[in-house]
């Protein structure tokens, strides 16, 4: 790694990839690549996107530190005047954070996490940005997510204090990067219940089919498909009237799964239900197997949208495992 003196201190050359979807991907690229072509010119950094008919694509950004955090502040910025323009004919007052996903090699998290989450908190309390580092690595490689959420502001100071702990602690070993997989077919839904195909896609597979589909209990709205509303308004809907309030009463909503698979969803001492619950807001409830039967069932409390939002990161699980993915 070559490094070199700017005015700002120690400035060295390294490359950041970010895991976007679909449509973030095109917000970034922009009509006819205008947007992207202006970010690398006025960053100065190099910005790849990675090909392939995926509903995840992999972002790569490589140049000098400055140039990097001019780009990741390019980038916060236009998710957040998405957020912004998707936000001008909906009822919601309360603007979601600007989320990004870096993907980081595995060996590095620990440095990142610290001793006791000591360093996770320190960089928490220091830039206002909320991060989360990924408990399992990604599909087939030896990355995890990490997500950073908040204010433009502080999303790009989350970023620059990610890159020191990174320079200070280079990767052990030879990393596998990750590559998300083409779409396929979906999970399927059968009633209440969840029928894992096994040639059924990877969860990012999932949440393409979703982003065409309308979830359960949804309410017209203005957005161009369920999560998207989902995620900027905290509503959800299936049509492109507009917005309106998910209904706030709380219901339930049960699923059955099979008892070989309901590890998966639990995860190492609860650690992935946990996850799962603090996401979507619902209160999640697995019932004591039953002797002589071969499925679990699984009560999802909650507004219609943390339900449906709960289904989605249950069923992500369920397609990964089958898949013989890796978990996410």
């Amino acid at each position: 790694m070559e490094s070199k003196v700017s005015e700002g201190g120690l400035n060295v050359t390294l490359t950041i990839r970010l895991l976007m979807h679909g449509k973030e991907v095109g917000s970034i690229i922009g009509k006819k690549g205008e947007t992207v072509k202006k970010m690398r010119e006025e960053s100065g950094a190099r910005i790849n996107i990675s090909e392939g008919n995926c509903p995840e694509r992999i972002v790569t950004i490589t140049g000098p530190t400055d140039a990097i955090f001019k780009a990741f502040a390019m980038i916060a910025y236009k998710f957040e005047e998405d957020i912004i323009n998707s936000m001008s004919n909906s009822p919601a007052t309360s603007k979601p954070p600007v989320t990004l996903r870096l993907v980081v090699p595995a060996s590095q998290c620990g440095s990142l996490i610290g001793k006791g989450g000591s360093k996770i908190k320190e960089i928490r309390e220091s830039t206002g940005a909320q991060v989360q580092v990924a408990g399992d690595m990604l599909p087939n490689s030896t990355e995890r997510a990490v997500t950073i959420s908040g204010t433009p502001d502080a999303i790009i100071q989350c970023v620059k204090q990610i890159c020191v702990v990174m320079l200070e602690s280079p990767p052990k070993g030879a990393t596998i990067p990750y590559r998300p997989k083409p779409a396929s077919t979906p999970v399927i839904f059968s009633g209440g219940q969840v029928r894992a195909d096994p040639l059924a896609a990877s969860a990012a597979n999932l949440s393409l089919l979703l982003q065409h589909q309308p979830l359960p209990e949804m309410q017209d709205c203005k957005c161009q498909n369920a999560l998207q509303c989902l995620h900027n308004s905290g509503t959800v809907c299936h049509s492109t009237s507009r917005c309106m309030d998910a209904n706030p009463q709380a219901s339930t909503h049960e699923l059955t799964i099979p008892n070989d698979l309901i590890g998966c969803i639990i995860g190492r001492q609860g650690t992935k239900i946990n996850e799962i619950r603090q996401m979507s807001g619902a209160q999640i409830k697995i019932a004591n197997a039953m002797e002589g039967s071969a499925e679990r069932q699984i009560s999802i409390t909650g507004s219609p949208a943390s339900i449906s939002l709960a289904q989605y990161l249950i069923n992500a699980r369920l397609t990964s495992e089958v898949t013989g993915m890796g978990t996410l």
